[in-house]
């Protein structure tokens, strides 16, 4: 007799624990895989807008018998691991604000002004209240109610490439290691505090994901892009035949998303108003995510010989505008990383999958099934990681934490001027194929 779905995500749910404290997890809340016990804590420390002190150096060991030990270092790796405070109800009632995924990123000078208090001092008149939760209180049956953040970039992503500067931030990023650059997405670095006390152990992937993942896998069009991007030795080309070229290679990814949606598992189960909507909201995202991954050898590579044969002129360059540069900073970052992960195909159609089953956007007929159809996947690619990759405890909310930064870059190149694409190009791709031949 077969087991009932929902029962089945709801037993691998009692299998995780909390990344906070080590603890079984009961599912989302606030974005991160937690526990009852971590998810009230910081409720109510949100709500009461609690300052807490360390007495040692702000490194105490979490764990879920000495969790109590330090609220200071508890709240603080609430924070790091991506909790989002905004999804919070504001009148203190059970139930987030935002139904969306994964956690939210905000800077170290953020994190800094929510532990001394100074980002309170802004919300004085919101009314936050305490709804009683205890780090005694029963356990939910699987996943939470939609207490789970948007991975759309928030004001505090923009806010922290304000407080760093443009200039200093170009400083940070341009010819650094990637380490150096964990400064801005702090919770990337150390994940899983508790995964010392959990060594990672062999076991088998569950049936179901192997099957969700191989009809994922076999949606893709894994083949190389067919647009021509060989030059000849010695021809300069110039921004229009870039520009045009550039047009040319978005036409064809854009074609090969089209033809995606229309191979997925799940194409039946939504309407065609539904799969309207989310690719017109998600379709530059989608591109993104391909370029960094499965086609990342001809974008770094063919499309990088075609850009290097450009020279942009000094009015270009002079008019390069802070959008521009912020793009190409972040563009650098998340190509690094991708570059460190190595991304198998199988990751990435999870991870496409999962950032096109937003639930957030406007005008959908049926938000309720897409944000069970993507908590679906959220579970099926940490099952692979996990099992693939049980040496790697941190891969799975690497690879969830480059969603938010996609969907960050995605929305701001809308606003760098379409005459800046090619300078644009140029930049981001002679920086990454440069950072590669030096490793």
């Amino acid at each position: 007799m077969k087991r009932d779905s929902t029962c089945m995500e709801d037993e691998r749910v009692d299998q995780r624990t909390c990344l906070i404290c080590g603890d079984r997890a009961t599912g989302l809340h606030y974005g991160i895989i937690s526990c009852e016990g971590c998810k009230g804590f910081f409720k109510r420390s949100i709500c009461n807008k609690r300052v807490y002190r360390c007495s040692r150096d702000k490194n105490c060991v979490m764990s879920r018998k000495q969790r109590n030990r330090c609220q200071y270092c508890r709240l603080l790796k609430c924070l790091q691991m991506g909790m989002n405070r905004k999804a919070i109800r504001e009148d203190g009632m059970p139930g987030g604000r935002n139904k969306s995924i994964g956690p939210v990123q905000i800077s170290e000078e953020e994190i800094e002004r929510i532990m001394s208090g100074q980002e309170f001092e802004g919300e004085a008149n919101m009314s936050w209240s305490n709804n009683g939760d205890s780090d005694h209180s029963s356990p939910g049956n699987g996943v939470s109610e939609s207490n789970q953040p948007s991975p759309v970039s928030t004001p505090s992503s923009s806010r922290s490439v304000e407080l760093n500067g443009f200039a200093a931030l170009r400083d940070q990023y341009i010819g650094m290691p990637v380490s150096m650059h964990y400064q801005y997405l702090p919770h990337l670095c150390s994940y899983s505090a508790h995964s010392a006390l959990m060594p990672p152990q062999m076991r088998s992937l569950d049936p179901q994901s192997h099957s969700l993942i191989n009809q994922l896998v076999s949606a893709e069009d894994l083949e190389p892009l067919s647009t021509p991007m060989l030059i000849e030795d010695g021809y300069k080309v110039t921004q229009a035949e870039l520009f045009a070229l550039l047009c040319r290679l978005a036409d064809e990814l854009l074609f090969r998303q089209i033809a995606w949606i229309k191979k997925l598992p799940f194409f039946c189960e939504l309407s065609i108003k539904d799969y309207t909507c989310l690719l017109s909201s998600t379709w530059q995202e989608l591109i993104l995510l391909s370029s960094l991954t499965v086609y990342s050898k001809q974008i770094f590579g063919d499309l990088a010989d075609v850009t290097s044969k450009y020279s942009p002129s000094d009015d270009e360059l002079h008019r390069f505008s802070e959008e521009g540069m912020e793009v190409m900073e972040r563009l650098i970052y998340l190509f690094r990383k991708f570059n460190q992960l190595k991304v198998s195909n199988e990751e990435y159609a999870c991870m496409k999958a999962i950032n096109f089953l937003n639930q957030d956007i406007r005008g959908l007929t049926n938000a309720s099934q897409l944000e069970q159809l993507n908590k679906r996947y959220w579970y099926v690619c940490q099952d692979f990681t996990e099992y693939k990759y049980p040496q790697q405890p941190n891969r799975f909310p690497d690879l969830m934490m480059c969603l938010p930064e996609i969907r960050y870059i995605a929305g701001k190149m809308v606003s760098v001027p379409l005459e800046q694409l090619p300078l644009l190009f140029k930049a981001v791709l002679h920086s990454c194929k440069t950072s590669v031949s030096k490793e």
